[in-house]
């Protein structure tokens, strides 16, 4: 199956987590059933992205990064690749290259949707439109003690509390991400059930993508 197969099947399918989730759905549906190449970078006004929020163990903190021309605190991710195969396969690739952390285990099922304009993806159209950025984010649980480092494509990257985030639009995908794993914020925990056991559904479900499997080489 191919990389645009791969995003129109699951989006389709998706089951998105409210109405504006679900118009953007039906959305990101349409570009890619009329444009075969919509997950390319040279798609424009728009293209798809993929993107992964990484959680540490506990599920208490979020690894950011300050995005070089952007010059903000975001999720990791970025383009898709010729070499990737499925959209999960993209936003894993590119968070452990900008985190430089091993061993990260992906939700292959979205978590949530954001369309932006992105100034500085190629500038804006001949006629004005600018360049927009579907995109599609993952969440990812780091393993135990992860070390991290800085890449090229960014400033700084660092952990930061999810009820202290530096960035307010990131709220609902920290919500969403954390709904996705049975927890609340601030607090984190839900009564019954604990933070470990959530997260430990996620890392040993059988249809996570990891970085050892499912991962095209660039």
């Amino acid at each position: 199956m191919s990389l645009h197969a791969d995003a129109l099947a699951l989006l389709a399918g998706w089951s998105a987590p409210g109405a504006e989730q679900e118009a953007l759905r039906e959305r990101y549906v349409t570009h890619l059933a009329a444009h075969p190449g919509g997950l390319d970078r040279s798609c424009r006004p728009d293209h798809v992205t993929a993107s992964t929020l990484v959680l540490d163990a506990t599920g208490e903190r979020a690894l950011l990064t300050l995005h070089a021309k952007a010059r903000q605190w975001f999720q990791l991710g970025g383009h898709c690749e010729p070499g990737d195969t499925t959209l999960a396969g993209a936003a894993l690739r590119e968070a452990t290259e900008e985190s430089g952390v091993a061993g990260l285990a992906v939700d292959p099922q979205p978590v949530h949707l954001s369309e932006h304009a992105v100034p500085f993806c190629g500038g804006p159209l001949p006629d004005g439109r600018p360049v927009h950025h579907l995109d599609v984010r993952f969440l990812a649980v780091a393993p135990a003690e992860a070390a991290y480092a800085v890449s090229e494509e960014s400033v700084d990257v660092r952990w930061w509390p999810v009820d202290a985030l530096p960035n307010p639009d990131l709220a609902e995908l920290v919500e969403l991400a954390l709904d996705r794993l049975g927890l609340d914020r601030p607090g984190l925990g839900r009564p019954g059930q604990s933070t470990s056991s959530s997260i430990s559904s996620l890392i040993d479900d059988g249809g996570s993508t990891r970085a050892a499997a499912d991962q095209p080489s660039r």
